[in-house]
């Protein structure tokens, strides 16, 4: 997938990195390059649940991202006061409006970021306007259930290749943190997230990714 189109790392570190660095280039989730140019291929295997994907007694397993959680409400309202400060100080009086479960539409987000001229401060704002407006979403994004994604990224992982992007890589699991799939080799891309076989296929996969997901592979 592109460099520009790739969003990578658990959604958690991905805003942190954002946030110490206030103005930054665009990275997506996408792919599908010359894979997608072909016929199907049907996934040949698809990884079982790593050790450490399953989970511990912290872990409550009635609770995964895509059920409401304590503390979602909260998540929204900062969310929404985000998306204002983009709106008025960020530069971006199209950023999309939250979802009702306070994530955000990655898919709407990138598209603006890739206009010419409109990559700069996407996350953040232009020259750092929105930084403390994006730390508080940080703070009160609600804890995702690591073994939850992984299965999740798994699915979609497999629906992608499943779909004619058959070099779509399946996540793995680092520290009990699950890690996104996507093109194996993102610092070469070998997957074109342009192009309009990847986009059907990413769209056809779109519900396999739990809520909150959807921005990571």
């Amino acid at each position: 997938m592109n460099l520009s189109h790739r969003r990578t790392a658990a959604a958690r570190l991905r805003i942190a990195a954002l946030v110490a660095l206030p103005v930054l280039a665009l990275s997506v989730g996408c792919g599908g390059g010359d894979d997608g140019a072909g016929g199907t291929k049907k996934s040949d295997v698809v990884a079982d649940v790593p050790d450490d994907a399953k989970p511990s007694a912290s872990q409550d397993d009635e609770k995964g991202p895509d059920k409401p959680a304590a503390g979602r409400s909260e998540f929204y309202d900062v969310q929404v006061k985000y998306v204002q400060c983009m709106r008025a100080k960020g530069g971006y009086p199209d950023f999309p409006d939250p979802r009702l479960s306070g994530y955000l539409d990655w898919d709407r987000i990138n598209e603006i970021g890739s206009q010419p001229g409109r990559n700069e401060g996407i996350k953040g704002g232009k020259n750092g306007a929105c930084v403390a407006e994006l730390r508080a979403t940080m703070d009160a994004e609600p804890k995702i259930d690591q073994r939850k994604a992984y299965e999740s990224m798994l699915a979609h992982a497999a629906c992608m290749r499943d779909h004619g992007v058959s070099r779509f890589a399946n996540p793995t699991m680092s520290g009990g943190i699950a890690q996104p799939g996507g093109d194996p080799n993102p610092a070469s891309p070998t997957i074109d997230g342009d192009s309009p076989a990847y986009k059907k296929a990413r769209e056809a996969c779109r519900t396999k990714l739990l809520d909150g997901l959807d921005g990571m592979q």
